[in-house]
């Protein structure tokens, strides 16, 4: 068996402070180095040359791959079988390896058993020391000889080196003698000098044997000292151990070379391992190519390889440094396809190709193997899931869709996208990778030229796992830099168990989600024939059979299959040949399945599921990462990467259509306000439009809204400019805006008129109930008013403007209750603004006589010759002295004329009174009216009066805002009322004390004394206002009283009883039908009334009577009633 290679001892040491010949002690070192756990192939030098294991040539060859301190043991110029002694590095390097197989033999002299024992005898000429070896175990015998000194003094006195003859012999029993030592020690020493031989026994030595030391050269004296004895001898036992399975090699250096253990490194191949039965190796470079079909086996024997797929293979099942996993439970054939994939050549950036991916690494430290299958997956771009009862890989690689998701088999929550910043994305990858030229870490720099513009340098430096190609470690950086700037976006989603059951980590799916894409083209099949197909809907679906467009569907085996697609009518969807499922058979796609279209103007997203997680509830959790077919080759050579359009989302949109509005009032916080609705015809992908405004060419407001609506709030009237534009996902408007122009009302138009107007007198008062139905217009009804005016005329001609103000109640009212008047109730609606209705709704009343009324007096001013004779206060006649009107003050009442600024002429000076007052009472040129006592009396109101405009010419107004109307004489700003001032003293005394002034219409009063007023008021400079008719109507009400049983007493007295009412009646004054013309009437009730007996009443007047009782002409006393009937309460 061969053993570690053993050195002469005769090295002199060069030392510059010792004399040349100076004789040192000289030690080596043995090493054993574990290379591999299972047969390895060997030296990289010698498996590319195709060295047969065991030759000179192969361990020379193998010297090639041994560093030390970093330097090569033999330079890889040297021959393989007689290299030159100048073209090693080191000399005295002894090299034994083993490959790690089952049956290797072991390394001779790398770890013994010794066992010495002293000798201690001088060893002179003619005189041979011997010592027996008996122990049969023993493989080999040191001996170690020394001398005290060694030289020789000259007779000059200088000192020289010297020589002695050493020899060495094995006396077997059998008789044979060997000589293996026959040395001659030339040199010299000043001390002590030791010396080992070490003698290896053959194996088929006969014991016991002698060991013979002999000196072979005179013995000498001073002064020439060479002496020397046996010192010890060494019985040496190999320990035979071979290491099976373990790749180990053996080193053995000397002292003189490496005084310390030196840095040892090896360029080797390593591990051997399963490949199919359909493989060869390029023992050049360790590509796997394969002929054939595989069929699921390996080749008996293993091979080295550079094949990561294979590599994780074995582990994953060897059960000696593996996972020990099964190989029923691996999925034998997704490994080959990656090998396949793993082994095709690509450009290696640097003229030539090489296989896509490559593992050479050492795993010389114990992984967690979670990570370190990780890691190997990471070389071949591969990821391992459990699926269907065994474990496969599934790669990165080319590869067309293998299903699809809409909106329609997903979950309700639809996709969910993820992905990190742009700005925090690297740009600049540092790759390491191991140089097996320079036996060093080096990097391979690959930049993202046009992302650094962008984003500027943000670097990263990552290790290639396994990695000792500079072109590997490239591609790796280039495809690091592709993901992160490309497809650092990922998807989750929820489908059922129809859909999880099928989809698989790695596989490549299609997404059409009109969320992201701006358009659905993808839903639910309705029905289906192998040549068409029914959507579930055409309204939101973009059912394009232009540029291109195909149709994928999924077939009844879970396949996909696509077609060109050839028409589109409706909801059917037509394609120019049979569906096929996985077997190449025509078949019609389920009804519930799934459809997308894609064309040029719009792909389908593509994305490679990385998880697919089962839920407790029978549904699925899908991840998935963005995927784009073309950038293999766009990593691997180069290719640009084409522009695919997967969204319109960036597209610039088009314009709303049909832009248009409504003008309306609507109620905000119980206020009514104007409002106009813009709308328009959503545009398909848009999420967001801004809507600009400007009112009467002022500045534009701009709006973002998410709807097809918005509303411009408190418009006013004028006219707005609206465009409206159309944004993208990018937020990029369209091109043009919708324009629309909008001559908008504001709140100056008028309210509804009122309608359905009726009168209810309320039984038993002066009162009556006005009611009308309820306006339509907001503004009326919250915030506005219904005023009610009051005219005398009751032919039907008297007009809101000429009639007078009686009450304004709310604008949600529906009735009113306000005092019996004859004539006619004029109504109209006012907004909150002001406005009234342009039309008026009324109601007459014609009041018959009332008998229980004493009407005493009908006062009318107009009707006095002359006319409205009462007292004036900033009120006059007009010329004609026909009404009564606003008194024109004149010129001399102006007191600031700066007031006057801009006015044309003084001619269009206008001085009328803003109010005035008429005072007037019981007669013509009266002020009061007397009652003639303290009285409850009812005063109706007769007023008739209308604004005008007494300059009516456009240059004399002076406040345009103020004029509601330029076309007619109806005038709104202009009041007049009645109202009465009350005195219970008699009014002709000297100082009666009245109430103040307060309005009536048809109202009951108590008092003696009466004034009464006409008020008129003007809020518009221009306009005055004139009363026509002016008076009232006092009445009184009937009135009964009556008493209890009485009894006269004149029999006694001879005189009729006088009797007092308990409150006085009106009997009338002068001015109101005379005194005593409404004397009360009596009426008498006798209780024991005789034959013969009649009454007499006298001295009635309005507090009592006197009655007499007589029979015949005798008086008589009888018991009687009486009811007194006349009119008004005194007192």
């Amino acid at each position: 068996m061969a053993g570690i290679q053993e050195f002469s001892q005769d090295t002199v040491f060069t030392n510059p402070e010792l004399p040349t010949d100076t004789l040192s002690s000289k030690q080596f070192n043995t090493l054993v180095e574990v290379v591999g756990e299972g047969e390895i192939e060997g030296s990289a030098t010698a498996s590319k040359a195709g060295l047969t294991k065991g030759t000179t040539a192969y361990n020379n060859a193998f010297k090639k791959d041994i560093f030390l301190n970093g330097t090569q043991l033999l330079l890889t110029s040297a021959s393989n079988t007689s290299p030159l002694e100048g073209e090693f590095n080191f000399k005295e390097v002894g090299f034994e390896p083993r490959f790690g197989t089952s049956n290797q033999t072991f390394i001779n002299g790398i770890a013994n058993i010794e066992t010495e024992s002293s000798v201690g005898v001088a060893v002179t000429f003619g005189n041979p020391i011997t010592r027996a070896v008996s122990n049969t175990s023993v493989n080999a015998i040191r001996v170690t000889v020394s001398f005290n000194n060694i030289q020789k003094v000259e007779d000059n006195g200088e000192i020289t080196g010297a020589s002695a003859g050493v020899k060495i012999e094995i006396i077997q029993n059998n008789g044979t003698t060997t000589t293996p030592i026959d040395d001659t020690v030339t040199g010299r020493s000043t001390s002590a000098y030791f010396r080992d031989y070490l003698i290896n026994l053959p194996t088929n030595t006969s014991f016991p044997i002698n060991v013979r030391v002999s000196r072979t050269t005179a013995d000498t004296s001073s002064p020439e000292f060479t002496a020397f004895s046996w010192s010890s001898m060494t019985e040496v036992i190999f320990k035979q151990n071979a290491y099976p399975d373990t790749a180990h090699l053996a080193l053995r250096f000397s002292a003189e070379s490496f005084p310390r253990i030196p840095k040892r490194s090896f360029r080797l191949r390593g591990i051997k391992t399963k490949i199919p039965h359909n493989a060869t190796v390029d023992i050049q470079t360790g590509r796997i190519t394969y002929a054939g079909t595989f069929n699921g086996t390996f080749k008996t024997d293993k091979e080295w390889h550079s094949d990561p797929a294979w590599v994780l293979w074995d582990i994953l099942t060897n059960t000696r440094y593996g996972l020990s996993v099964a190989e029923t439970s691996l999925d034998q054939y997704t490994f080959y396809n990656q090998s396949v994939y793993n082994n095709e050549l690509v450009d290696d950036g640097e003229g030539g190709q090489e296989a896509r991916f490559a593992i050479n690494v050492n795993i010389s430290q114990q992984k967690e193997a979670f990570n370190l299958i990780n890691d190997i997956c990471s070389t071949m771009r591969v990821m391992p899931f459990y699926a269907a009862g065994s474990i496969s890989i599934s790669g990165d690689r080319p590869s067309d869709p293998v299903y699809q998701f809409t909106l329609a088999n997903v979950s309700e929550e639809g996709f969910s996208y993820s992905g990190s910043s742009l700005k925090t994305r690297h740009t600049v990858i540092n790759v390491g990778y191991f140089d097996l030229e320079t036996r060093a870490i080096d990097y391979e720099t690959v930049e993202d030229t046009a992302a650094i513009a962008k984003y500027g340098v943000v670097s990263k430096t990552i290790q290639s796992f396994g990695c000792t190609s500079r072109g590997q470690a490239s591609r790796t950086g280039k495809w690091f830099l592709y993901n992160e700037q490309k497809s650092g976006e990922s998807c989750t989603f929820k489908i059922t168990a129809e859909s999880g059951t099928l989809v698989r980590c790695g596989q490549i799916i299609s997404i059409s989600d009109p969320v992201k894409a701006g358009l659905r083209r993808g839903g639910k099949i309705k029905s289906a024939t192998t040549t068409s197909v029914v959507a579930d809907d055409s309204t939101h679906t973009d059912l394009d059979a232009t540029n291109n467009a195909t149709l994928s569907v999924i077939m009844p085996d879970g396949s996909l299959s696509t077609k060109t697609i050839s028409s589109v009518s409706g909801t059917t969807i037509n394609v120019n040949s049979a569906f096929l499922n996985s077997s190449g058979q025509a078949e019609a796609p389920n009804a519930n399945s799934v459809f997308i279209i894609q064309n040029d103007t719009l792909e389908t997203t593509t994305w490679r599921v990385i998880t697919v997680k089962e839920n407790s509830d029978l549904t699925f959790d899908v991840t998935a990462l963005a995927h784009d077919s073309d950038k293999y080759a766009f990593v691997e050579d180069g290719v640009a990467l084409p522009t695919r359009t997967t969204t319109v989302l960036t597209d610039l949109k088009p314009a709303p259509s049909n832009l248009d509005h409504e003008e309306k009032i609507v109620v905000i916080d119980n206020k009514a306000v104007s409002k106009i609705f813009l709308n328009w015809q959503p545009v398909l992908g848009v999420n967001k439009y801004q809507v600009q405004y400007r009112f009467n060419n002022g500045n534009f407001i701009s709006q973002n809204v998410i709807s097809n609506t918005f509303d411009i709030e408190n418009s006013q009237k004028g006219t707005y400019e609206i465009r409206v534009f159309s944004f993208n996902a990018i937020d990029k408007p369209s091109a043009e805006p919708a324009i629309l122009t909008v001559n908008a009302l504001g709140k100056t138009a008028l309210p509804d008129d009122p309608t359905n107007v009726r009168i209810e007198p309320i039984q038993n008062t002066d009162l009556v109930r006005v009611r009308f139905d309820q306006s339509t217009s907001l503004d009326v009804l919250h915030g506005g008013f219904v005023e009610i005016r009051h005219s005398v005329l009751t032919d039907g001609t008297g007009t809101f403007f000429t009639a007078q103000e009686l009450d304004k109640v709310a604008g949600n009212s529906t009735s009113a209750v306000l005092p019996k008047l004859d004539g006619e109730y004029i109504l109209k609606f006012i907004d909150d603004t002001g406005n009234r209705s342009a039309g008026e709704g009324s109601a007459i009343i014609a009041l018959p006589e009332d008998q229980t009324f004493l009407s005493a007096l009908t006062r009318r001013e107009d009707q006095d010759n002359p006319k409205f004779q009462g007292t004036k206060t900033n009120t006059e006649l007009d010329g004609t002295s026909t009404f009564l009107q606003l008194q024109d003050l004149g010129f001399d009442s102006i007191t600031n004329f700066n007031t006057l600024d801009g006015t044309p002429t003084l001619d269009e000076v206008l001085t009328i009174a803003s109010s005035g007052t008429y005072d007037f009472g019981g007669a013509a040129g009266t002020t009061f009216l007397d009652l003639g006592g303290v009285f409850n009396v009812n005063f109706k109101r007769h007023l008739k009066s209308n604004g005008f405009l007494p300059n009516d010419n456009f240059d004399a107004i002076q406040d345009l805002n103020l004029r509601q109307n330029f076309d007619g004489i109806d005038i709104a700003n202009v009041s007049s009322d009645v109202l009465v001032a009350i005195t219970q003293d008699d009014p002709s005394s000297g100082s009666p004390t009245y109430t103040a002034f307060q309005t009536f219409t048809n109202s009951n009063f108590k008092g003696r004394g009466f004034k009464f007023r006409c008020s008129m008021a003007s809020t518009d400079p221009s306009a005055s206002i004139k009363v026509t008719e002016l008076g009232y109507t006092a009445s009184f009400t009937r009135r009964t009283t009556q008493s209890t049983v009485l009894t006269t007493t004149g029999a006694g007295t001879g005189q009729p009883n006088a009797y007092t009412f308990d409150a006085p009646f009106f009997t009338g004054a002068a001015g109101l039908g005379g005194a005593n013309s409404a004397l009360p009437s009596i009426a008498i009730t006798s209780q024991n009334m005789q034959s013969g007996d009649f009454f007499e009443l006298s001295n009635i007047s309005g507090t009592g009577f006197s009655i007499v009782f007589k029979n015949g002409s005798s008086i008589v006393n009888r018991d009687f009633t009486y009811q007194a009937v006349g009119f008004a309460k005194g007192g």
